[in-house]
């Protein structure tokens, strides 16, 4: 995950910046377990500044995690544990470890409205982990691609991205890091794609897709490996830029 992270994002060695061992032993209090050994990762790298892989709104710090629990703003829960403070105006959406839900040396993270139960979380990822390389790979290579296009693959297998992955494989694309099934990502020097579905939901009938590449053919044969060698639906709802 390092070594994909420092790749992927611009100057990132020399603008992430670690938390101190003391928050990280404060947080741990806070959620009353041990955290999971990626997120202890996460903090030791990045747990005072992302650099350039911070997201708008969303405070992953460590010190704005403890000052929102010394402050108040959220309750220590023997389950959820506050990750990123949401600074939207309107209905903000902090986001939560779901501690209860570890997966590979991690966690499930959700969000929920300020002041809503834990029976209203919103599924983001699997891991943290898979949240922060989708948003690596979409926004510091996807988006800088020619050409992108967003779809859905469709269909009655269990796993729908150990379909996809095979043919993937077989185009010449690697990936990156480990992830688990509602998750994948795929990169080859001329094209790269990100993969998602919803956690905990039963959706496994579907997964969402990123595709860039440097041109619309090439995008086009990979979409139409997938659909030839596999028995998902394929559907794509927009290309940027629109094919003429």
């Amino acid at each position: 995950m390092e070594a994909f992270l420092l790749r992927v994002v611009p100057g990132l060695a020399e603008q992430w910046k670690g938390a101190t061992p003391d928050a990280v032993a404060r947080i741990e209090q806070i959620a009353g377990r041990p955290l999971p050994s990626f997120y202890r990762w996460f903090l030791s790298r990045m747990g005072q500044s992302m650099g350039a892989l911070a997201y708008p709104t969303l405070d992953f710090s460590a010190q704005r995690v403890l000052d929102c629990y010394a402050k108040g703003w959220v309750e220590p829960h023997p389950r959820l544990l506050m990750i990123a403070h949401d600074s939207r105006k309107m209905m903000p959406m902090p986001h939560f470890y779901d501690l209860d839900a570890p997966a590979r040396g991690d966690a499930l993270v959700a969000s929920k409205e300020e002041g809503a139960d834990e029976d209203d979380l919103y599924e983001h990822y699997e891991t943290l982990r898979e949240m922060l390389a989708c948003s690596a790979l979409s926004r510091f290579r996807l988006n800088k691609e020619p050409q992108t296009c967003i779809g859905t693959f469709s269909g009655d297998h269990p796993n729908l991205l150990a379909l996809i992955e095979p043919v993937m494989s077989r185009l010449g694309f690697k990936q990156p890091i480990p992830t688990g099934p509602y998750c994948g990502l795929f990169e080859r020097d001329d094209a790269a794609m990100v993969c998602t579905g919803m956690p905990r939901h039963g959706a496994d009938r579907a997964r969402a897709f990123e595709l860039g590449g440097t041109t619309a053919g090439v995008l086009r044969k990979v979409l139409g490996e997938i659909a030839a060698a596999t028995s998902l639906r394929l559907r794509v709802d927009e290309w940027v830029p629109a094919l003429t």
